[in-house]
């Protein structure tokens, strides 16, 4: 794996976002920790071509993270065989949004994670930003 070199040192790489975000994930309230259980979480470089299309994004820097899967209040016991729910979370656009904004890598990735996290409990964003301030 080649590493970036920013002014700041070289660019964190896939296992450093993961762990920022199961932190993260560590600090949310119990009632949110114990429905996450079976969300795999991956941290890729960009999504997919195919995810981009299908979302209708042209630019891959414009998507740091997605959810897929069915929200928790959805599930039901006919989803048998169905793929796990995933979070994915897209390194290099949120690196890039890092050195745009200069909020914290930490941070960052805290709200990307919080965000696709909301997705799977079906949460409205003022849900998510309570969330978000919850697990800061």
């Amino acid at each position: 794996m080649t590493v970036r070199q920013t002014p700041w040192g070289p660019s964190p790489d896939a296992a450093a976002i993961d762990a920022m975000a199961r932190a993260t994930m560590a600090r949310l309230p119990e009632p949110f920790r114990l429905h996450l259980g079976d969300v795999v979480l991956r941290v890729e470089e960009f999504a997919d071509e195919a995810t981009l299309d299908e979302l209708g994004i042209d630019d891959p820097f414009a998507l740091s993270g997605l959810y897929r899967g069915r929200p928790v209040g959805m599930k039901s016991v006919e989803d048998s065989g169905a793929l796990p729910d995933m979070v994915h979370l897209y390194r290099r656009p949120i690196l890039d949004e890092w050195a745009e904004t200069g909020v914290t890598l930490e941070a960052l990735v805290a709200h990307v994670l919080i965000h696709e996290v909301g997705h799977h409990f079906g949460l409205s964003d003022d849900d998510m930003h309570a969330l978000e301030a919850s697990a800061s």
